[in-house]
């Protein structure tokens, strides 16, 4: 299978996403690569670099979509960016899959607008990993819809079941719904309109609150972009102020440098869920196609690992499943 990658994506392109994508083609006899980008950068970034050239090809991009750059502005004054050029290719049918760790929305955007939905999606989505106790858990909506009507949320938790369960490999996966009380009569009026809806799934779990998501109550938390994207970048924010504040309290209590060194150890043991490198990206739900993104600081690890779900998402035929669970 042929997996497109943004060649300029992502803070430090081009040679995390080069270096990334081939140790993917390494490890994966089945996996080509279509880098999308300024030719000559990519050929340049390739020079040093030892690969099966029988399976890596160039699509020509000149335009690059910045981290700064609005969505909407994107996509209509940069036509010829990867992102843009990269989505027609699979729409087109050139590749199966389209990854990058660049622009979220204008990706969203690109995709959503390119692809269009699966047949019966109401609005497609973003789902992120998230650590918790109990291993890897999927915060949906992460950013892409700030607000979701009670419909949107039902079809949201059947989607994110199914990723669940297929890419996260997850047996039986419940849903929650993030609300400010347990009790079914809580929250907002979409929020009691959508638990009605929910309830009627076989896997929902009810409302879940704050305390619960750490602690991995359910597999699913759903909620709408806006709050989800919240959770979201706290909890990015958690092992970094984990470091700071175990270190500056060692140095109070002038802890040696052997004790110190197994703390730290311990720490990045302990925090390991919270790096993002190992699943790499997340799909946009609900597309009529496979298109993922990463984080903008993605290293190669990353890259490969993002790879790897796509692949994942073509052969475990995720869009295929969440047809057939909306109909």
């Amino acid at each position: 299978m042929i997996i497109a990658v943004d060649a300029v994506g992502g803070d430090f392109y081009p040679k995390n996403p080069i270096t990334g994508a081939l140790r993917a083609m390494e490890e994966n006899p089945s996996v080509s690569i279509l880098f999308v980008g300024p030719e000559n950068m990519i050929r340049n970034e390739l020079a040093s670099l030892e690969y099966d050239t029988s399976r890596v090809d160039i699509l020509h991009a000149p335009e690059i979509v910045t981290m700064e750059d609005t969505a909407s502005v994107a996509i209509k004054t940069k036509p010829y960016s990867s992102i843009t050029v990269g989505i027609k290719a699979h729409q087109q049918g050139r590749c199966d899959a389209f990854v990058s760790a660049g622009n979220t929305g204008a990706l969203l955007a690109a995709s959503t607008i390119l692809l269009g939905r699966l047949n019966g999606v109401l609005r497609s989505t973003i789902a992120a990993t998230f650590p918790t106790l109990k291993g890897p858990a999927l915060l949906i909506d992460a950013g892409a819809n700030l607000e979701l009507r009670p419909e949107m949320y039902y079809q949201f938790a059947k989607m994110g079941s199914i990723f669940s369960e297929v890419i996260l490999q997850q047996e039986s996966p419940t849903v929650g719904l993030v609300n400010v009380g347990e009790e079914r009569e809580k929250g907002t009026d979409i929020h009691k309109e959508a638990y009605k809806m929910l309830e009627t799934l076989d896997n929902f779990a009810g409302n879940i609150e704050g305390k619960d998501i750490l602690c991995g109550t359910t597999n699913v938390f759903l909620t709408d972009g806006f709050t989800g994207n919240i959770i979201l970048k706290f909890g990015e924010s958690i092992p970094e102020m984990l470091k700071l504040k175990i270190a500056q309290t060692m140095k109070e209590q002038k802890v040696d440098e052997a004790t110190q060194n197994i703390v730290y150890k311990l720490l990045k043991e302990s925090l390991s869920g919270f790096d993002y490198q190992a699943i790499g990206g997340v799909p946009f739900l609900g597309v009529n196609g496979v298109s993922l993104v990463g984080h903008g600081n993605s290293s190669p690890a990353a890259i490969t690992n993002m790879i790897h779900s796509a692949v994942n998402c073509i052969r475990h035929r995720l869009n295929e499943r969440i047809v057939s669970s909306l109909h």
